[in-house]
């Protein structure tokens, strides 16, 4: 945890921080300070109201939507909390790299949990479909099934930790990167596909939203893979580190995206060509995660900086 918290540091500082354009960034409506020991994860809950966030030190905030309020803090793990969503307003899951899942509800109440045969570093969820997919330090995915946290599939993939997992509904399509450089695609019943090697390693993934491509996370560069070919499209971007975090937007025509290393920048990026559509205020250290609110309203961050930074998306940018 502090090996991280000082590359970060040094590098912003050697690099003299984010990107270098001085166009209008929309400054953050709510900046909640000294949160986390190093952000880790952000989302909402399922009707916008609550905003829950995660860090380095194990402690999970629910914070009030649109205010910040603090409305629970609670030790949730004894490490890095590496995952968190919602399963309904009032409830939630994390996941952290202690190896440990567990539902909890808003009052800060522990309902269930399971522990894991490794430390988890990545995870998603779908309500809908009701099972979890993390993503391991042994290199391994595993799903679980919701709500009773049973573990249903495990895949022995990576040669070193997964950094990202991802899923899609309508498809039926897992997906995870590796540190060893490795993107795989596969669905419940085929085998895990190696998709065309990237330039960098992927550090987040996304499925678009038609579940034709799997969007990527890399140095500078957006990753683009087709699902059915694996053929891959590199795409440039005016990030000046690691792309860490990637959501899709606006029925998948755009990308919330935030980068850490060298730089901290928040943008939405076009999803097609890369291009900036509207820049965010950058955080002070390297970003971690990033988070739309259900209803398309709230824009959420995380970082190193130990804040958690909260946008109103109706008022909008300053003019240049």
């Amino acid at each position: 945890m502090m090996k991280r918290l000082q590359l970060c540091t040094l590098l912003i500082l050697l690099l003299n921080g984010c990107a270098t354009d001085l166009s209008p960034k929309q400054p953050a409506n709510v900046i909640l300070e000294d949160v986390h020991f190093g952000g880790t994860v952000v989302a909402f809950n399922t009707d916008s109201t609550i905003l829950a966030s995660g860090g380095s030190e194990g402690y999970i905030q629910l914070s009030n939507v649109p205010d910040g309020r603090t409305l629970v803090r609670v030790l949730a793990h004894r490490d890095t909390v590496n995952g968190i969503g919602f399963l309904d307003a009032t409830h939630l899951v994390s996941a952290g790299y202690d190896g440990r899942l567990a539902i909890w509800d808003t009052s800060g109440k522990l309902l269930r949990d399971r522990r894991t045969p490794s430390p988890i570093t990545h995870m998603v969820m779908s309500v809908q479909n009701q099972l979890i997919v993390t993503g391991h330090n042994d290199g391994a995915v595993r799903i679980w099934r919701l709500p009773e946290l049973i573990l249903e599939k495990e895949y022995a993939l990576h040669r070193g930790t997964v950094l990202a997992v991802a899923w899609h509904a309508a498809s039926k399509h897992f997906a995870s990167s590796g540190n060893d450089g490795r993107v795989y695609v596969w669905t419940i019943n085929t085998v895990p596909r190696d998709l065309t090697k990237a330039p960098s390693d992927a550090a987040a993934l996304q499925f678009s939203p038609d579940g034709r491509t799997l969007m990527g996370g890399g140095w500078f560069k957006l990753l683009r893979w087709e699902v059915a070919s694996g053929a891959l499209e590199v795409i440039p971007t005016e990030h000046h580190g690691l792309i860490y975090r990637l959501r899709y937007i606006d029925n998948g025509r755009t990308l919330a995206s935030v980068s850490r290393h060298t730089d901290s920048a928040v943008y939405f990026l076009d999803a097609q060509s890369g291009a900036v559509v509207r820049r965010f205020q950058a955080h002070d250290l390297c970003g971690a995660d990033v988070d739309i609110s259900p209803d398309s309203r709230y824009l959420a961050t995380t970082s190193d900086d130990y804040s958690v930074r909260l946008w109103d998306l109706r008022i909008a940018p300053p003019k240049r």
